[in-house]
């Protein structure tokens, strides 16, 4: 994805949470920050691997940008997401950045391996994760460059579905 795109549209972010105080206060936060990003909500892993292989009430959601995953979820957790992501051919390519309550050098390292971009320990002061959430916008959507398949990503037609 150039700049250009992104900068035409929107940055599409997939926030996979599961704690309504921690979504509201990521919601504030890309809101007062006044860049152009769409903050899409699902609250677990399940919904999160519905919604990026474009499946049931997700088949026409755009495909993330950037996907702000907690670890600790029901049904599906972030460890199970990175790795089913890490797996995939296109989805691998997704920027993930987690937001966790550990900050367990161990579980850290974890994340790292299982593939995440960044890892931010919450709770995190709400002007500091202001700070954050503008310096992904100024990093991530227009200095990274990721291949053109991201953007084709599609509903597929899978085994079991």
């Amino acid at each position: 994805m150039d700049s250009k795109q992104t900068s035409s549209r929107p940055a599409q972010i997939l926030l996979v949470e599961d704690n309504k105080n921690d979504v509201e206060l990521t919601r504030l936060a890309f809101e007062m920050s006044r860049l152009p990003f769409h903050v899409h909500h699902v609250k677990d892993g399940v919904d999160c691997m519905a919604f990026l292989h474009k499946e049931g009430e997700y088949v026409n959601v755009p495909t993330p940008d950037l996907i702000l995953l907690d670890l600790n979820m029901p049904r599906k957790n972030g460890r199970e997401v990175l790795t089913e992501m890490m797996a995939d051919e296109i989805l691998c390519y997704l920027r993930v950045i987690v937001l966790s309550t550990s900050s367990n050098d161990e579980e850290i390292l974890k994340a790292y391996k299982l593939g995440c971009s960044s890892y931010i320990v919450k709770p995190v002061d709400f002007e500091r994760f202001l700070v954050i959430v503008r310096s992904v916008a100024e990093y991530w959507f227009t200095v990274v460059m990721l291949p053109p398949k991201i953007s084709t990503i599609r509903p597929t037609a899978r085994l079991g579905a």
